[in-house]
């Protein structure tokens, strides 16, 4: 797999791509090429936090998260510009803007291209109502007379008293969101009840509601935001543009903007769909009910053997008795005439005439289908485990960081490697799980072939992060209960170069393989038998990533394979 353009390794000199930020780690190497010393070791890892917040500072750019109170302000600026330039009351242009989904642009063409359209279009008088000239009129719901002053109307002519608006109004609010194009009580008449009248008339609990609603719904028509779906989370997420829709919400939950599933690279949403539909239908159920058990050749019931003799006696009210191989009456079974209870040569000699063929063939076939289904989901299912439980030492050792601060005598700015390393599990470990979905899904052999090595080497590398960040930082934390001394600043560098080193070179690969991935392996071609790659990759036998190397300046940070 040797070809003179490299993405999975690069040479020592070149440096680290990240997006479309380059950088080099001097004075000793976190990415691998290590460093010998503490004031190299300590200088490359704070070069590589800076650098890291400067690409998350620039891939925040491609969303903006939006609180309660981001999307309340959004909105009334969106009202009050409206109101401004259209000349019209804050109310009416609430309406217009809800009716057009918020869109201003396309409200403000349409709006100055006819007037008279929209307003009809959306249920918006051109004039007020006027009131007949007497002093009692009826309300048109419950037929009873009321003053002028006990009457109300949407503007439309069409009054009817505050008891019959307020049941109404109430009525509605609590059908839910559909409030919010609520018309005149009369079916003929399209005038839309307003705000006011809302604020007006409902009762207090009812107002809530309605602004609760109302607040959704420019987050709901809006096509560029969409809802946080943390469980408990209020935010909403705006897409600002970008093929990569992995965003993360303020809760620290990661998610896919277009699909709103958890962050899933390197498969497609469309993969995804698949694969969370599968893991939830009766499909393979079904699989394993062929695979693993036949039918009552009386009954049809299902039965599974697991042990014991050929002789299988079917559940009450069946109860009837028949050979496991050859689904035969057991009555004409014998010792002689068919070799016994744990053989049966009619079914062999059946089998050799092709009778059991195709009944065998399907057998074997939902057999192998579900091996192979059960291969993949239980290694995506213990990646997913090992992500929750790599989550939660993240929280823990960003709620401790201050109090090891204090225990350490070290900085907290110089422990930021610590929790760095743990969100690099905890993101590397969403990608490898869902490496075993796209696995599934492809049919390549070439680059099935492929794909099964740069898996492997996956996770080794990120298995050799998890146990140094897990295991190893021992060394430098105090020990419960223990009077032992420190960890000296020589042992503290040694295990920071080691750390920041596996994080950076595990982060390098990961980036590499997703991209890789989600080009489809394009790359791969088969010649003379086996599955080759014009883009070489480094395999762990030439090239182990280290966490220190040799001491020296100038040494860039090396993408490998490890």
């Amino acid at each position: 797999m040797d070809s003179d353009d490299e993405p999975w390794g690069a040479s020592d000199d070149d440096p680290v791509a990240v997006g479309d930020y380059y950088y080099d780690c001097s004075d000793g190497g976190s990415g691998g090429a290590g460093g010998g010393g503490e004031d190299e070791g300590s200088d490359c890892a704070g070069d590589d936090y800076e650098v890291r917040e400067e690409v998350a500072s620039m891939r925040e750019k491609r969303y903006a998260v939006l609180s309660e109170n981001d999307i309340h302000e959004r909105q009334e600026e969106a009202i009050r510009r409206v109101s401004s330039i259209f000349s019209i009351p804050r109310e009416s242009a609430c309406i217009l803007l809800r009716q057009y989904k918020w869109n201003i642009s396309k409200l403000s063409d349409e709006w100055f291209a006819d007037e008279e359209r929209v307003r009809h279009f959306v249920g918006l008088p051109t004039n007020g109502a006027v009131l007949p000239d007497c002093q009692e009129l009826t309300c048109g719901i419950c037929f009873e007379g009321y003053s002028t002053s006990a009457l109300s109307s949407a503007g439309c002519g069409h009054l009817y008293c505050h008891e019959c608006w307020e049941g109404y109004i109430s009525a509605s609010i609590n059908d839910g969101p559909g409030c919010l194009s609520l018309r005149c009580p009369e079916p003929s008449c399209t005038a839309m009840v307003l705000e006011e009248t809302i604020n007006r008339l409902a009762k207090d609990e009812e107002k809530v509601k309605y602004k609760q609603f109302l607040s959704c719904s420019y987050v709901e028509d809006n096509k560029k935001i969409k809802w946080c779906p943390a469980p408990d989370c209020t935010r909403a997420v705006e897409f600002l543009g970008d093929e990569n829709y992995d965003v993360s919400c303020m809760c620290k939950f990661s998610f896919c903007w277009n699909c709103t599933e958890e962050t899933h690279r390197p498969v497609s949403c469309e993969t995804v769909s698949k694969w969370i539909l599968k893991n939830s239908a009766e499909s393979e159920n079904v699989n394993w009910i062929i695979a693993n058990s036949k039918p009552c050749p009386k009954c049809k019931r299902p039965i599974e053997k697991n042990h014991g003799c050929m002789h299988m006696t079917c559940r009450p009210p069946c109860k009837f008795q028949f050979c496991w191989l050859c689904l035969g009456d057991w009555s004409e079974h014998g010792s002689r005439t068919t070799g016994g209870n744990y053989a049966c040569n009619r079914y062999e000699a059946d089998k050799k005439k092709g009778i059991y063929d195709e009944a065998e063939a399907q057998r074997e076939r939902a057999k192998n289908s579900l091996v192979r289904y059960t291969h993949y989901f239980e290694r995506w299912a213990s990646n997913q485990k090992s992500r929750q439980k790599a989550q939660g030492d993240l929280q823990k050792f960003e709620s401790e960081l201050a109090k090891l601060s204090d225990i350490l005598g070290i900085p907290e700015s110089q422990l930021k490697f610590i929790p760095e390393a743990w969100s690099q599990i905890v993101e590397c470990r969403q990608v490898l799980q869902w490496t075993y979905a796209y696995g599934y899904y492809l049919d390549d052999k070439a680059k099935n072939d492929f794909f099964v090595y740069l898996q492997g080497e996956a996770e080794s590398g990120l298995e050799r992060l998890h146990k140094c960040a897990e295991k190893d930082i021992h060394a430098i934390l105090p020990k419960a209960g223990e009077t032992e001394p420190l960890p000296s600043l020589q042992d503290f560098n040694e295990f920071r170069v080691k750390l920041a080193g596996l994080t950076s070179v595990t982060r390098n690969y990961f980036e590499n393989l997703v991209q890789a991935l989600e080009a489809g392996l394009e790359d791969v071609r088969v010649t003379g038998g086996q599955s080759t790659s014009k883009k070489k990759a480094r395999t762990a036998s030439k090239r182990k990533p280290s966490a220190k190397g040799k001491s020296g300046r100038n040494k860039k940070a090396r993408i490998t394979i490890s």
